[in-house]
């Protein structure tokens, strides 16, 4: 009987940390982003390297401030991708991040394979360093989807991975 009692003293408090870690982690930082209707989707564009603003609609997105690289968004364009591609500065190596399940319009897995190959979307800059070490992307399929998500850059491999920081990258506020 009293090693029944002491099994559940331990059980009973390591289940409800792992319920509240779970919890935490997929639901309670993230916050909707309000959209402003006009300058939620940009891309840098070659000639410029300044963000311009594409036609979008049907925008959703989520953040999060406890991690740079949480934000995910979701939007419809009519903008022709081969179009974006000629004007546009496009983003080599990007992949997307893993939203929570319950942002459903944003499938990383789904996103991922349509990237692959190049054929059916390209993937964007939109922001550099958006914050120190991480770049906002686009990706734009074919079917007129688009997606948003933040991408470590270079500088901020070498930032978190305790590496050098090369004269490359900008200084850290």
């Amino acid at each position: 009987m009293n090693g029944k009692v002491i099994v559940a003293f331990l059980v009973l408090p390591a289940l409800l940390a792992g319920a509240a870690l779970y919890y935490l982690q997929i639901f309670s930082f993230y916050e909707e982003v309000i959209p402003n209707g006009t300058t939620d989707v940009a891309i840098v564009e070659k000639k410029t390297e300044l963000p311009e603003v594409i036609d979008y609609s049907n925008f959703h997105a989520i953040t999060s401030e406890s991690s740079p690289i949480r934000y995910r968004a979701c939007f419809e364009t009519s903008e022709d991708l081969n179009d974006l591609r000629n004007r546009f500065l496009v983003y080599e190596g990007a992949e997307p991040k893993i939203a929570p399940y319950w942002f459903e319009c944003f499938n990383a897995e789904d996103l991922g394979f349509s990237l692959a190959d190049g054929a059916k979307g390209e993937v964007f800059l939109s922001k550099k360093n958006i914050m120190y070490g991480v770049d906002r992307v686009v990706a734009i399929l074919d079917n007129g989807k688009g997606y948003i998500w933040h991408e470590i850059n270079d500088c901020g491999d070498k930032l978190y991975d305790g590496s050098p920081v090369s004269n490359e990258c900008p200084k850290r506020d």
